[in-house]
């Protein structure tokens, strides 16, 4: 999955991304609103945390054009304005979340990971196939109850798929959820991570087919 963090702190910036990072999602950054407003509508986003006190426009400004403009990512806001009538007319304008400053990173990660599972309209953080479980709050997962050993990239590359199981998945969908825009990706990273999980799942009996020249497939269980 993709967050976008639109967010002047630098220094936040980088706490937030390493948190995000070491359970499997890929974040883009962007400093301003207006660069927000622009870059939304084009990109594969499951949650957008959004601050207030932007160097352009007002976060509430952003949130009322991103609604306006039919947006229907799930939106945290975070700021440091803790007051009710902020948080009431943040919620009235169509946000999903509000954490203010300073903030337990642990909580953010907890609230993050809701309500992308809201967003896709998967309340419950399990997957099931078959054997196979993955706990999506942990970035955890295991076959009969024996843990998996898997990279983060390679968790997220297995929550796309056992999400979708029974339906094709486009590489270049999985390519702009795993990875932020900003980040470099090897020709054949995909199928390196589709490889490395077709190895560990063996066990299971899990299939992961490739259809080629389009995407992947789980089989349903």
């Amino acid at each position: 999955m993709r967050v976008l963090i639109v967010e002047d702190d630098l220094s936040l910036v980088r706490g937030l991304k390493k948190a995000l990072a070491r359970v499997g999602i890929a974040v883009d950054h962007e400093m301003s609103g207006s660069a927000a407003i622009e870059i939304v509508p084009s990109e594969a986003y499951s949650l957008i945390v959004l601050d207030l006190g932007l160097p352009d426009l007002s976060g509430q400004e952003v949130l009322h054009r991103l609604r306006n403009n039919g947006c229907g990512v799930p939106i945290l806001i975070l700021t440091a304005l803790g007051e009710v009538k902020d948080k009431i007319k943040c919620f009235n304008l169509g946000a999903d979340d509000y954490l203010t400053k300073p903030f337990d990173l642990g909580e953010f990660e907890a609230r993050v990971k809701a309500l992308v599972r809201r967003g896709k309209g998967r309340p419950d953080p399990i997957l099931r196939c078959g054997s196979l479980l993955l706990d999506t709050s942990t970035a955890t997962a295991a076959i009969d109850d024996e843990p998996l050993s898997l990279r983060r990239r390679e968790v997220a590359v297995l929550e796309i798929l056992m999400s979708n199981a029974g339906r094709l998945v486009r590489k270049e969908r999985i390519i702009s959820e795993v990875f932020g825009f900003d980040e470099p990706v090897a020709p054949n990273a995909i199928e390196l991570y589709i490889a490395r999980l077709r190895q560990k799942l063996g066990p299971s009996g899990l299939k992961i087919k490739t259809v080629r020249g389009l995407g992947y497939l789980m089989e349903d269980r």
